[in-house]
């Protein structure tokens, strides 16, 4: 078993750390301990960055007391200390103090790895407003006459365009800047994302008041954001003075937007904080996002500016380190209850708008949809009711039909009908069975003579009488086709291609999976949008196993009673599983081996990870061995298999940023392309 499956490195993710230490005002002595003991705290959990506060050696504090010899050369005594330290700590240590260069004073961030200074950075914008005199004691970036100074007998680079790569993390590139510059309307290291670093760091010393804290969270956000990058953000804690203003410790680290660790405030003592950096999420959406490059070239010049400091850590390879990473089993349904209300309110309106306006734009005001009972038929029963609402037209200008074939369960048949009954449209049922046989009959087929011969003929003409009656019924009735289909069957290409289920006027479920298509319904049921014997209906429909309902089962095959002949999951792997590679592959492009980390991550342990509520009441679990199998039948159907059904899918909506399989939206791929390169990839993965 390659044992570097299970590091976190292997996968392009980068640990890091943020520590808040305890100070002294004045005490370089004191705060350099301080510092090395969560640095060396930093580097025993794995991570090859640790970044401290603004001016942390001295304490950001001490006001005039930076203009004093003894406190500076103390500062030089202790940033020795820390050179020298990191000799045995495989880390990069970025720390804040004020340094002297050419009679001229700067507040500085410090970059220390491997017993080298790999550069100083000097603050460029002072605040010089309210509580801050900075430019009392301080000179800006600006007023550097040197781009290069000798610190500790070492020669190195000097100013603020500086960019620090690991060399075996390749996309692995920081840059540091100080407090005030993330909070001007252009920070430099926006300039510095353009320019390549992927994980920003902010040296901060930030005293706190009353709503700094959510401002700090938005900035840091919104920047990290903005630049398609991670955030690293510092600050001051206990033993700042506390002359006029006080210190709360808050640190914090964001990915793209997202917040991955936050340091609780007004702590007592010395603490840390760590996350992992997705480092290939952020290479990858710069790639995909053409406006970055579009930037780029803009800003040319400024580009153009920064210099490269290339350095090398020994990693953490040798042994199992496992991510310390929260990965949803479900990326599509947020497992926070608010936020996945805010979702199932937002997807299901943007579904009804798209039919509303379709229907306004198209003349029509009546609607054909089949119901089977199912999952997403039901959904989309539940979709252009409300739209009809909206419309201000009843609800019987919904033209439903249950179509019965040769393996229609009656629990399925009956939630069909009392759905219908619930919702209040205009209920109709069709027993496609005759106009099946007579077509097996013009086929020549074998069942046609009494022999039971379910091949895929047989499920696709009962699929294709369905569809074949719809479009037909909505010529009669001038009306559209609502399609029920969703993203994972498009995906998986579970779906009877051009006269079965594939095919629809409108389909407003074409990029809604299969997970959050439940989570929906489920949504609706909770909260009673149709009343409670709606409700009811709507979680039976959520208990029925999922099946295509194609082949009836028989006799004396020990299947239990009521469970269906076919079961989908069975054919295609579990909805769940297939979700969470759908949206790694589609959405991030990442390789076979990284979903499948990802997936082991989130799903070896039923135990572990949020889990939305309404999930599956058995808390599944996988193995790396059911992962890779459910994989390799999710990359081969994907990209080898299916295309050809997606080349010419009818219109329907985008709902989410996991991404939609229209050719005129996310989804552009050739019909005939070889899946050769991501089972290669699979074949490498373990099986344990």
């Amino acid at each position: 078993m390659d044992k570097r499956f299970f590091n976190l490195y292997s996968h392009d993710f980068a640990r890091v750390a943020v520590g808040s230490p305890r100070c002294r005002v004045a005490d370089p002595a004191f705060n350099v301990q301080e510092t090395l003991k969560l640095a060396r705290q930093a580097a025993q959990q794995g991570a090859v960055l640790a970044a401290f506060p603004e001016l942390g050696l001295s304490a950001y504090s001490c006001d005039d007391l930076f203009h004093q010899r003894a406190l500076l050369e103390a500062v030089l005594d202790g940033l020795a200390q820390i050179v020298e330290a990191s000799r045995e700590l495989p880390l990069a240590i970025v720390v804040g103090a004020p340094l002297r260069v050419n009679h001229v004073l700067f507040n500085c961030a410090v970059v220390v790895a491997g017993g080298r200074i790999l550069g100083v950075v000097p603050k460029s914008y002072l605040p010089n407003y309210g509580e801050f005199y900075e430019s009392r004691q301080f000179s800006a970036a600006d007023n550097a006459a040197v781009d290069r100074i000798t610190l500790l007998g070492q020669e190195v680079n000097f100013g603020p365009e500086q960019i620090f790569e690991l060399e075996n993390v390749p996309l692995f590139r920081f840059h540091v800047e100080i407090c005030e510059d993330v909070w001007v309307p252009v920070p430099p290291s926006s300039f510095a994302a353009l320019a390549g670093a992927t994980v920003l760091v902010n040296l901060s010393a930030s005293n706190v008041v009353v709503g700094k804290s959510g401002y700090r969270h938005q900035l840091v956000s919104q920047q990290s954001a903005r630049c398609l990058a991670a955030y690293l953000y510092t600050s001051a804690g206990l033993g700042e003075s506390t002359t006029d203003m006080s210190w709360d410790g808050q640190s914090l680290i964001y990915e793209k937007g997202d917040l991955l660790a936050q340091s609780e405030r007004f702590l007592q003592d010395s603490h840390l904080i760590l996350a992992d950096v997705d480092l290939e999420r952020l290479s990858l959406d710069r790639m995909h996002t053409t406006t970055f490059a579009q930037s780029v070239r803009r800003h040319a010049d400024e580009v153009a500016s920064f210099r490269h400091t290339r350095f090398a850590l020994e990693l953490p390879l040798d042994r199992d380190l496992p991510l310390q990473r929260t990965i949803e089993r479900f990326p599509y349904v947020p497992a926070d209850g608010k936020r996945r209300d805010e979702r199932c309110t937002e997807v299901y309106n943007i579904q009804v708008q798209a039919l509303l306006q379709r229907l306004q734009s198209s003349g029509h005001q009546k609607v054909v949809i089949g119901i089977s009972g199912g999952l997403d038929s039901t959904h989309a029963l539940l979709v252009c009711a409300k739209a009809m609402d909206r419309l201000g037209l009843p609800r019987s200008n919904i033209l439903a039909y249950t179509m019965p074939g040769f393996a229609t369960s009656e629990r399925t048949l009956q939630q069909a009908r009392q759905l219908m009954e619930v919702v209040g449209c205009t209920a109709h049922e069709i027993d496609i069975r005759p106009s099946c046989i007579q077509m097996l009959k013009d086929l020549g087929h074998p069942y046609a003579e009494g022999k039971e011969e379910y091949d895929v003929t047989f499920e696709n003409v009962q699929a294709g009488e369905r569809t074949s009656h719809l479009f037909r019924l909505a010529n009669h009735h001038h009306a559209i086709v609502i399609g029920t289909g969703d993203l994972s069957e498009l995906a998986l290409g579970w779906c009877t291609y051009g006269v079965g289920d594939h095919m629809s006027h409108y389909n407003v479920n074409a990029s809604v999976p299969k997970t959050l298509i439940s989570h929906l319904v489920r949504w609706v049921a909770d909260t009673h949008q149709i009343g409670d014997t709606g409700s009811d209906v709507l979680i039976k429909v959520l208990e029925t196993e999922i099946s295509p309902e194609l082949v009836p089962g028989k006799t004396g095959t020990g299947k239990e009673e009521g469970k269906p002949a076919q079961v989908t999951e069975d054919f295609i792997g579990p909805y769940e599983l297939q979700d969470f590679n759908l949206y790694y592959t589609l959405r991030y492009g990442f390789t076979p081996a990284k979903v499948a980390y990802l997936a082991y991550c989130a799903w070896h342990d039923r135990n572990a990870g949020p889990w939305p509520e309404g999930g599956s009441p058995a808390r599944n679990e996988y193995g790396l061995a059911a992962i890779k199998k459910n994989l390799g039948i999710f990359l081969w159907r994907f990209f080898k298999t299916s295309q050809f059904k997606r080349s010419c899918v009818p219109n329907g909506p985008k709902v989410g940023n996991g991404g939609s399989l229209s050719p005129r939206g996310d989804w552009r791929a050739p019909s005939d392309s070889e899946a050769t390169v991501w089972m290669a990839q699979l074949s490498r993965i373990p099986d344990q």
